[in-house]
């Protein structure tokens, strides 16, 4: 896969794993090729670090189960 057939959305859905390090050599590569043709994916990855900053760390066992049950239910959404 070219870094060019990288699409916007494939880099939405993949920016956790890039921010994580959950990638492997290549993969990464490719994401920053994208990331070099790309300001809004640029800005993106931007405002994904400044949240992650922000927010700091949220230990799950401080987490109202109503509000664990929302949160899971938002980010299923983001899949379908």
């Amino acid at each position: 896969m070219a870094p060019e057939d990288i699409t916007c959305r494939e880099i939405v859905e993949i920016v956790t794993d890039y921010l994580e390090g959950a990638m492997t050599a290549e993969e990464r590569e490719q994401v920053e090729l994208h990331l070099n043709l790309c300001d809004g994916c640029t800005d993106y990855l931007q405002q994904m670090r400044l949240a992650i900053a922000l927010s700091g760390r949220i230990e799950p066992e401080l987490l109202p189960p109503e509000l664990e049950a929302e949160l899971v239910e938002a980010f299923r959404g983001l899949r379908r």
